[in-house]
């Protein structure tokens, strides 16, 4: 299988100098020129064309136990990312074929052929399968039908709801027979995306007064079904807007991940008592098995536009960790893309 004359002699790749304490800082990290990877046998060399950057990233930078191995300091740190096949010691996969596959933050990857995934990029843009049809949809899909137990009728409070898997939350409560979708955001333009493009029944900014307030006054009869994506306050509003037999699924806590101490808790977890109610958190790494349903279900509604999705795309490797900063400080609507030349 032969190489390609064009091949650069070296890479560059985003190293993990120092664990964050708090926000993290530049120089916790560096944007290193490696030499390019050699792929052994069964694995394909690919040149990545977008790369995902993602709020449980934070979480990969500390050394704490958690559901996935820390990242290692002074090595290229993985992430999602869909590329063009340059080199293939496999059958199966050709050079010229795009894949998805973990081996972001960098330029070039070596990836195992069982870990790489062939994409269609004629069936829909590659940065698609990084978000929508991707590990952020089957997040979205998984979290609400699955974990939250969602049904028709429900009604549907998703924070960080502009945010690539809040957005496609509510998209797709509403499209399964929600009796209202509600979600909050962090400024006045992403509420009138919410209300306006993706079809929320009521959206506020939470930065405008107590949540609890602006839930009860966007949901007035309650919420069946709070999707959390941000913690905090918005987790203490809606298990106070709960409706009996309410269910949360949370999928992340945004507003904490940068915190040096602990956060307070939710003062009104007692109402859970009142309401039967149940909180549940979920990995979507749990439920691949979900996947071919989400692609049947979720695959038409994207190309007939009947579920609307954004992108914010960052351009260049050197800016992969300003775009990894953004999406910490809110500043993608919809998913947080870094395109590479």
């Amino acid at each position: 299988m032969s190489d390609t004359p064009t091949l650069p002699a070296t890479s560059r790749e985003w190293h993990l100098l120092s664990r964050p304490v708090g926000w993290p800082k530049p120089e916790d990290f560096a944007l290193v020129e490696a030499a390019l990877p050699q792929p052994a046998e069964g694995q394909v060399l690919v040149r990545n064309e977008y790369l995902s950057v993602d709020p449980y990233m934070r979480g990969r930078m500390s050394a704490a136990k958690s559901y996935a191995a820390p990242y290692e300091l002074n090595q290229p740190m993985p992430g999602g990312a869909v590329g063009r096949v340059v080199v293939s010691n496999t059958e199966g996969i050709a050079p010229g074929d795009h894949v998805l596959h973990f081996g972001g933050w960098r330029e070039y990857a070596a990836v195992d052929a069982a870990q790489a995934v062939k994409v269609d990029p004629e069936a829909a843009p590659l940065s698609a399968y990084l978000g929508v049809l991707g590990m952020t949809g089957l997040t979205a899909y998984a979290g609400l039908l699955r974990t939250a137990s969602f049904k028709e009728g429900d009604a549907v409070f998703v924070s960080g709801a502009a945010g690539a898997v809040g957005s496609q939350v509510g998209q797709i409560a509403r499209l399964k027979g929600a009796s209202r979708v509600i979600g909050s955001a962090g400024s006045d333009e992403k509420v009138k995306l919410l209300v306006d493009e993706y079809g929320f029944d009521a959206a506020f900014n939470y930065k405008n007064g107590p949540v609890s307030e602006q839930l009860r006054a966007a949901a007035p009869d309650g919420i069946d079904v709070y999707f959390d994506n941000v913690g905090g306050d918005h987790l203490e509003a809606a298990i106070g807007s709960l409706n009996q037999g309410g269910r949360i699924a949370v999928c992340g806590m945004i507003s904490v991940y940068n915190n040096t101490e602990p956060a307070p808790g939710p003062r009104n977890l007692a109402r859970l008592i009142q309401t039967r109610g149940r909180i549940e958190g979920f990995l979507v790494g749990d439920h691949y098995d979900l996947q071919p349903q989400f692609v049947r279900e979720v695959g038409p509604w994207v190309r007939e536009g009947r579920l609307k999705y954004r992108e914010t795309v960052v351009e260049g490797v050197e800016n992969t960790l300003e775009a990894f900063l953004g999406v910490l400080r809110g500043d993608n609507t919809g998913k947080m893309i870094v395109k590479l030349g």
